[in-house]
């Protein structure tokens, strides 16, 4: 399986190029549905973040990235699928929910993109974890990827949005907004050790 074998590769890779360190890992669950949310500070993020586990992690990635050759070979292998630059269409979505019944675990970066770190949070983690009824798990990347200098990837206690629900798209902007800050103090606290 492609999947357990660059997860391997991706082991390695982390370990003796950026020293990494996974904090937290009894935090996730060992089955049913989880959304996985990150901060998101690089394009390495995705596999820093779902190496260290022993579950599958799903992402959605970039459309374009599905045409670049080997890559748009590799990554539906690697439990990666397509979403169109500008918005994530019905199809990913009904796809990332059926994951989830499933029992599946989605990654998912809140922020969006690198270049909104601090910003505004997508509502697409919160969401999906209410429809599905899946755990939330946060999860702080720490470090900026410098050769040999410490990486370290935090997965905190499940994050309750239980409080949430049924109150609807207020409802969902605050449970983005609970989201993010668990994953922002969780960064600002590592970050300080």
């Amino acid at each position: 399986m492609l999947y357990v074998f660059f997860r391997g590769i991706f082991r390695v890779l982390f370990r003796s190029v950026f020293f990494l360190r996974a904090e937290g890992l009894e935090n996730i669950p060992a089955e049913g549905a989880v959304v996985l949310c990150g901060n998101h500070t690089s394009n390495w993020d995705p596999p820093l973040m779902g190496s260290p586990l022993k579950r599958k992690v799903h992402y959605m990635a970039k459309a374009e990235l599905f045409d670049v050759p080997v890559l748009g070979y590799v990554l539906p292998r690697i439990a990666a699928f397509p979403v169109k630059r500008g918005g994530v269409s019905k199809e990913s979505i009904r796809l990332s929910l059926q994951l989830l019944k499933d029992g599946e675990v989605m990654g998912i970066f809140p922020e969006g993109t690198r270049s909104n770190a601090g910003g505004m949070g997508k509502k697409g983690a919160a969401s999906l974890a209410m429809k599905s009824g899946a755990v939330v798990i946060p999860a702080a990347i720490i470090g900026n990827y410098k050769p040999f200098r410490q990486m370290k990837v935090v997965y905190g206690p499940p994050v309750d949005l239980s409080e949430f629900e049924n109150s609807g798209s207020e409802g969902l902007e605050q449970a983005t907004d609970k989201i993010m800050s668990t994953i922002r103090s969780m960064v600002k606290q590592h970050e300080s050790k």
